[in-house]
């Protein structure tokens, strides 16, 4: 068990190994996801195998000279599991806390003499920074960039029969040669370090379906899923699948099955060809299906494209799993987000996501991924911008399957490499990379393919967009950029413009808002009424969660206002949404301090903040968004303390929110206003509270320890839709510690004893009545 104790909060967080609690943790049944495996779900068929390559990795935190080699002794060197990230850092762990500079990993396996029919491939993930990889001391790749994935065919290097050594340098040093290119000392997020994302060993015939990333092909490579003339009636899905063959020349079967997530039929292809040897072919398939179920945010619903390559003989030589979901984009300027051929009309409230977590920094595990998504999700996010790098690919398979949009990003943060031509190409490099890994995602709304905040040269814009639109040269590719001319002309190329106007200025280009919130005084102190760490209580709390609701004032006569969620509702239907910045509290490289600005801090628990966000999605009509949890609450922001504010705010999805104070009605308040653009508004009850009247209310039952708490002191909140009584929230005046309650937060998600799963645990301390002692 590793236990956390964090110094500054009054709620402990502990991170639990789950192979290490299988009993404690029996309490978390619950859902299982589906996560890819190197681009691919897995069938029932033994012919493709992707096997999982985490477990027993010796590591070292420095460079050590000849740990390439196989005569190596690597004895003294701790055992890890993927995802790893070089260290356990504290909570606040910004400003250089982390290590940078080279660590080594080795990995002993045997595979057997039987294999020798079979392609090997080795995928990884992701390693930080740059690595070099070797196979039985032979050099087989170098790769530079620590967000996308590295495949690796390495069959020739295979001892059959005989223990192999894979050995991997990674070097997550500051290096300009590639991106993000910035040094972490500058930079406004960490890179961490280490193999911090999954490995898989995948085992195939040598006739099979290429991987998009190996092949370097445009446009092509694995399998590419797009859609014509779709409507609610019938639609025609376009299927382009790249076939190797490194075996004789043969004539090949290639079958697809399209199945709804029920198993319920929805069409099927076959394809005879005939491949040399030694070469590739595209095949390309049409469907056509009827009364088609289209993708949503609220209703995404997703196939299962089986694909299965056979002899003539019926023997199968390859098969995987692809999930696609059916859904058109179109972006028409004034008019905004067209989405399955109709206005889109709500605004996409959503946020940034860096991938960090407390103490592990990016070695989330699967089910971590998962849970961000989710836990955004039930915040009533619908889009998340990926923001400043590719994504996990488990983040994205719950992005498609929470219908959670997704602004796609190249690694890039303020940086420009103008002295080395080198940076440029890696660059362009990663935005074909980035169209290939993403482009068969019904979650994917824009390509984000220039460099965050940077001043690149025009031309380069139009060298990545053309890019773009080469790797997906299809109806539903839509690229953005700045509209701000500062950093960059070269809007005209790009189809949606990032800005904080509430109209376009640029009548035939759709807008959005890229980072809304967050607000500074100055960029080296930051101090913000927005940057809130949870541990400063209750009125911080209260002022960052009402800024983000509405951040208005008067400048010398003038109004002014800031990006929130009452600007971006003002806002025309040209805005298509926005996505604040940050919801979670994360590690910076350039300053001491956290970002404490998330409405949820490091550990995924939630600020007064999360309850403004949750109020915004509603209660009925998500039953096809697995595990959102989406119930009618009231949450009542007040603590009743003796520092505690006078007025009472309250956030709920319900109609109306009636509040009784020490057992006696206050009144009824609705959760809209004809003053207020925004769904939900904040229901704030003036002048109730006041501690005297608390304490006298307390004062009955002084002295008693087990007291749970005294009704007669109490603020009750009703949440009512319709007439009726639907949540109920009760806060009473904490009491003395008088326990540790432990919960496990495992968000209704199946723990995995893959041994790298982790799941949270928070320990609370709680008076007599479950109240949590702040």
């Amino acid at each position: 068990m590793m236990n956390y104790y964090n110094p500054y909060y009054k709620v402990k967080n502990i991170l639990l190994l789950l192979l290490l609690l299988p009993n404690f943790l029996v309490c978390a049944q619950g859902y299982r996801p589906q996560f890819s495996t190197a681009g691919f779900y897995q069938t029932d068929s033994s012919v493709r195998k992707a096997i999982n390559f985490n477990i027993g990795w010796r590591f070292i935190k420095k460079n050590i000279d000849g740990a390439e080699k196989m005569n190596f002794n690597d004895s003294d060197w701790e055992i890890v599991n993927l995802p790893h990230g070089l260290e356990l850092l504290p909570l606040c762990a910004s400003g250089g806390m982390n290590y940078q500079g080279i660590a080594w990993y080795r990995k002993r396996f045997v595979l057997n003499s039987f294999d020798k029919r079979k392609k090997i491939m080795i995928h990884f993930e992701g390693i930080m920074g740059k690595s070099k990889i070797w196979v039985n001391g032979k050099l087989v790749k170098k790769h530079f960039g620590g967000y996308f994935p590295i495949h690796i065919d390495v069959t020739d290097y295979i001892h059959f029969g005989k223990e192999n050594i894979i050995a991997v340098m990674a070097d997550n040093s500051n290096d300009d040669s590639y991106p993000p290119g910035k040094p972490q000392e500058k930079l406004d997020f960490t890179y961490f370090g280490g193999m911090y994302r999954d490995a898989w060993l995948i085992m195939h015939n040598d006739l099979y379906i290429s991987n998009s990333l190996a092949v370097d092909k445009v446009a092509g490579g694995g399998v590419f899923v797009h859609y014509d003339n779709l409507s609610e009636k019938s639609v025609d899905i376009l299927i382009d699948i790249d076939i190797e063959n490194e075996g004789k020349k043969r004539k090949v079967d290639c079958i697809l099955d399209l199945f709804y997530l029920d198993m319920k039929k929805g069409g099927v292809d076959k394809k005879n060809i005939e491949i040399s040897t030694k070469s590739s072919s595209q095949i390309s398939f049409k469907i056509t299906i009827d009364d088609p179920k289209l993708w949503y945010p609220d209703s995404p619903h997703l196939y299962d494209l089986f694909i299965s390559i056979k002899d003539q003989n019926g023997k199968i030589l390859d098969a995987f799993r692809k999930r696609i979901g059916i859904r058109s984009i179109e972006m028409k300027g004034q008019n905004g987000l067209i989405l399955n051929g109709k206005p889109f009309k709500q605004k996409l409230i959503g946020g940034n996501r860096h991938q960090d977590f407390a103490h592990i920094g990016n070695a989330l595990p699967n089910n971590l991924h998962y849970r961000d998504a989710l836990k955004l999700r039930r915040a009533g996010m619908r889009v998340i911008r990926s923001a400043h790098y590719v994504q996990d690919p488990a983040f994205m398979d719950a992005c498609d399957e929470l219908g959670l949009f997704v602004i796609a990003t190249i690694p890039g943060w303020q940086f420009w490499n103008k002295k080395d031509s080198i940076f440029e190409k890696r660059m362009l490099s990663d935005v074909r990379n980035l169209v290939r890994l993403e482009r068969n995602r019904p979650s994917i709304l824009l390509w984000e393919v220039v460099p965050n905040e940077t001043h690149y040269p025009d031309d380069f814009a139009l060298k990545s967009t053309k890019a773009t639109k080469e790797e997906y040269p299809y109806q539903g590719n839509y690229t953005a950029c700045d509209a701000r001319a500062h950093r960059s002309k070269a809007q005209k190329y790009f189809d949606v413009l990032y800005s904080n106007d509430i109209d376009s200025n640029f009548k035939e280009k759709s807008i959005f808002k890229r980072e809304w919130g967050d607000f500074v005084d100055n960029w080296v102190d930051h101090n913000s009424v927005s940057r809130v760490a949870k541990q400063w209580g209750e009125l911080p709390q209260i002022k960052q969660a009402m800024h983000y609701f509405k951040e208005e004032w008067v400048d010398n006569g003038v109004e002014q206002d800031w990006p929130s969620l009452t600007k971006i509702y003002k806002a025309s239907s040209s805005l298509i949404g926005a996505t604040m910045w940050h919801p979670f509290d994360h590690q910076r490289g350039y300053h001491p301090d956290p970002f404490w600005g998330g409405i949820m801090d490091a550990y995924r628990q939630p600020k007064f903040s999360y309850y403004l966000l949750k109020s915004l999605m509603p209660s009925l009509g998500l039953e096809n968004v697995p595990n959102v949890d989406a119930e009618p609450f009231v949450f009542i922001a007040h603590l009743m303390t003796p520092f505690s504010p006078e007025d009472v705010v309250v956030f709920t999805n319900c109609d109306e929110v009636r509040l009784y104070a020490y057992d006696k009605e206050i009144g009824t308040m609705k959760s809209t206003s004809s003053a207020s653009p925004v769904p939900r508004i904040p229901v704030v009850f003036k002048n109730i509270y006041r501690y005297v009247d608390a304490r006298n209310k307390n004062k009955k039952d002084y002295g008693k320890i087990n007291q749970k708490y005294n009704k007669n002191a109490t603020l009750r909140a009703e949440g009512i839709i319709k007439g009726e009584v639907v949540a109920e929230h009760v806060r009473w005046p904490v009491g003395r510690k008088h326990r540790i309650m432990l919960k496990v937060d495992h968000s209704g998600v199946d723990p995995l004893a893959d041994g790298s799963d982790i799941t949270p645990v928070v320990a609370y301390l709680v008076d007599a009545g479950g109240a949590v002692k702040d």
